[in-house]
């Protein structure tokens, strides 16, 4: 039995891209998959299928570190298998004591300096993440490549309408990749008067505050699991580039994706089903910053309303 250790430690979107090559890993004959992650993370692969051990990555405090790379070290995997492409990542790699460790080439790399622990660097022409993490489980192995997003049914969590409703999840991991709240808010308005549905945001309890005191809003406030259940449910979904729109694409539910500095080539929904607005003048970049870019305040509501229309 090969024994292969996955290291995709976060974020959502990020683990969501790699379950197509993990698939493909696992599908071929003889491989043990364990996958270690983040335990926010957890949710997205518990249930789902994907791997034969879910192991918990700790870095908070030096004794739940040294205690998770023991618990690594004590399989003696055949192969680890970096999807992250960061320093951190590569070292608990590195530090697995697998025979062999596999991941990009340095100019794929947000770190590249993560390359100096690999035994083999992997080249992909594919734009895609999701494609280039596919040319990666095929040097790791795969015989051949899925195109699978195996994910846990999900759990009731909080209020749901019981009749058809839309699904947003405004909030991204930087503020430069949101839309405006306000455009939210007269998207919210819209739907409910020319679609006759009501927008129901998907929120973590923490983001709920920022809708404040705004009546008629419909938060609908939950974990993994309950973003999972309400995504399944949902009959579109609306986002931004962030894990809740990735979800959505791989569970193959109709949506909008709203994009400004990150490049949809590369990070989009990987879905046919999902329509994707940019606007024209904006210009790829990946710098971190808190407030919407210029050309995320461009999207108007109305222009989203129109691409539901198509979607739905």
């Amino acid at each position: 039995m090969k024994q292969v250790l996955v290291i995709r430690l976060g974020a959502m979107g990020d683990i969501l891209h790699a379950l197509p090559a993990v698939a493909s890993l696992r599908a071929s004959a003889g491989v043990r998959i364990a996958w270690i992650v983040k335990p926010q993370f957890r949710e997205l692969l518990d249930g789902g299928g994907i791997a034969d051990e879910i192991l918990e990555f700790r870095r908070r405090g030096i004794r739940p570190l040294l205690a998770t790379l023991r618990n690594l070290r004590r399989r003696r995997f055949d192969c680890a298998v970096d999807f992250q492409g960061l320093i951190q990542s590569a070292l608990v790699a590195r530090l697995s004591r697998a025979r062999r460790v596999i991941g990009f080439e340095r100019a794929l790399l947000r770190e590249p300096v993560a390359a100096l622990f690999y035994h083999d660097r992997v080249q992909s022409p594919a734009a895609h993440v999701v494609d280039r993490y596919l040319d990666l489980a095929a040097a790791a192995g795969a015989a051949q490549r899925l195109f699978q997003f195996p994910l846990p049914p999900g759990r009731e969590e909080g209020r749901l309408p019981q009749d058809r409703f839309l699904l947003a999840s405004p909030f991204a991991g930087w503020g430069s990749k949101q839309w405006p709240l306000e455009h939210w808010l007269a998207l919210a308005e819209l739907v409910q008067t020319e679609l006759q549905l009501p927008l129901v945001f998907n929120v973590s309890p923490a983001q709920a505050a920022a809708f404040g005191t705004h009546k008629d809003i419909h938060l609908h406030v939950s974990s993994i699991s309950g973003l999972i259940n309400a995504t399944r449910r949902a009959a579109a979904v609306i986002g931004v580039d962030s894990g809740p729109m990735h979800l959505a694409a791989a569970l193959d539910r109709p949506g909008v994706a709203i994009y400004g500095p990150t490049d949809p080539q590369r990070n989009g929904p990987y879905s046919r089903r999902i329509r994707v607005l940019r606007d024209p003048a904006a210009r790829t970049s990946y710098a971190r910053s808190a407030e919407p870019d210029p050309s995320m305040r461009a999207i108007s509501p109305r222009q989203v309303l129109d691409a539901l229309r198509e979607v739905l």
